[in-house]
């Protein structure tokens, strides 16, 4: 049990079954309000564009006897203001953030640095230590700080959960997590392979495991979570042994707008040669390349509508995207040494067939392979696409971060209601 100077223990009702996650962008909040006692969605949301004159909030309420999508516009100066307009929408359906039913507030943090492994109920001192970790996340973790802090204010009384993206991959070895440079300067800058879409990579595995009907221990899991943003991992027995993001989501496959893995020292080019700063670099690589500096687009649905139509930059723009997956699902395959099951997951990993296709043609030798009509059955259930046949399962997961956040927020507070905060 942790204590923070100046503040009462917080008690949660103790038949509370509800957890409502929050991922804080910075200029947005997500939302989703869960009832643990069977995993339903009561209500799901997104308030976009916070701080502007054009401000959205986009309201659903899922649960039966709610009424339909609601939506307002109008300028939402803050997240201290995004929130509580939040609460009058959930509140319009009985479902408010001050109901005795609500166990915990989950939140989504991108980096959790090596110090937080587990899901963290947040006190002043956790706060402070993700506000430490703002240079190595300087885009994510002060956006999630300021809705920490201002759920805080809305709920005093209530657990605060922080669960972290970075977590899932602490269990990297050192021989994976490390970089090839001096050590004294690494530990000094906090400089190591930290990962990221762990919450995503540590339900997809589970899943994965229970749709083979095995304990995630006895599985080896390649997982590929590709959005606009991707990422690579290698689950052996349910543990992450290595993970193609790094100390930011910039390293590893090539995504919407991110180059993925580069050269270190074309920044250093870009710098003495065209004369970039180091402002103008980490836009470059990180908002200008990828699939939209490859082609001018970064929707794999109007890349492969352009691939189909004959267009050479989008097909030259596919082709690096599953040359990269290939490499990867290869590497990751002499990690593990056995491979029980390559899965994708995610918008584009869940969605296109032709991703899947592309990433597993030609791999015949280690396993791999495709079934035609699995493959192209749109479903948002768990499924396997390789014929009965394949030595190694290939299969789509599709992946649930909010989901995977609500229950680990209510692991930690669901047996134990009393907390400090």
């Amino acid at each position: 049990m942790t204590t923070t100077e100046g503040r009462q223990p917080v008690t949660a009702h103790t038949s509370a079954t509800r957890v409502l996650v929050l991922n804080s962008g910075s200029s947005s909040v997500k939302y989703q309000l869960l009832e643990m006692r069977d995993g339903s969605r009561l209500a799901a949301g997104l308030v976009e564009r916070i701080g502007e004159e054009t401000s959205r909030l986009v309201h659903t309420p899922l649960a039966g006897g709610l009424g339909g999508r609601r939506e307002r516009t109008g300028r939402i100066a803050d997240h201290a203001a995004a929130l509580e307009a939040v609460a009058e929408e959930l509140a319009h359906d009985g479902l408010g953030i001050d109901s005795p039913d609500l166990a915990a507030i989950g939140h989504r943090v991108v980096h959790g640095g090596l110090k937080f492994s587990e899901p963290t109920i947040v006190d002043d001192a956790v706060l402070k230590e993700i506000e430490r970790l703002v240079p190595v996340a300087p885009l994510h973790n002060p956006a999630n700080l300021t809705g920490i802090r201002t759920a805080r204010q809305l709920r005093p009384d209530l657990p605060q959960v922080a669960v972290f993206d970075t977590a899932f991959h602490t269990t990297m070895p050192e021989y994976a997590a490390r970089y090839a440079i001096d050590t004294a300067t690494a530990d000094a800058h906090r400089i190591r392979r930290y990962g990221f879409h762990g919450t995503s990579h540590a339900y997809v595995s589970r899943k994965t495991a229970e749709l083979l009907g095995k304990d995630p221990s006895e599985v080896n899991v390649i997982v590929l979570h590709l959005g606009n943003g991707a990422s690579a991992s290698a689950v052996e027995g349910g543990r992450c042994v290595d993970t193609s993001m790094g100390l930011t989501p910039l390293e590893g496959l090539v995504m919407g707008t991110r180059s993925g893995d580069i050269d270190p020292a074309v920044t250093f080019h870009l710098k003495r040669v065209a004369g970039m700063s180091v402002d103008e670099i980490d836009e470059l690589l990180n908002k200008k390349s990828g699939l939209a500096g490859l082609c001018g687009d970064n929707d794999m649905r109007e890349i492969r509508r352009r691939v189909d139509a004959g267009d050479e930059r989008a097909a030259l723009a596919f082709d690096i995207y599953i040359h990269r997956l290939k490499k990867y699902i290869g590497a990751y395959t002499a990690v593990l040494g056995r491979v029980d099951a390559v899965v994708f997951t995610a918008g584009v990993g869940e969605n296109a067939a032709p991703v899947r296709e592309a990433a597993v043609a030609g791999l015949e030798s280690m396993g791999l392979a495709v079934d035609p009509e699995r493959n192209t059955v749109r479903s948002d259930r768990p499924r396997i696409i390789s014929p009965e046949s394949a030595r190694t399962v290939v299969a789509v997961v599709p992946t649930d971060e909010e989901l995977e956040i609500a229950r680990q927020t209510f692991a930690l507070v669901g047996e134990d209601r009393t907390v400090d905060a």
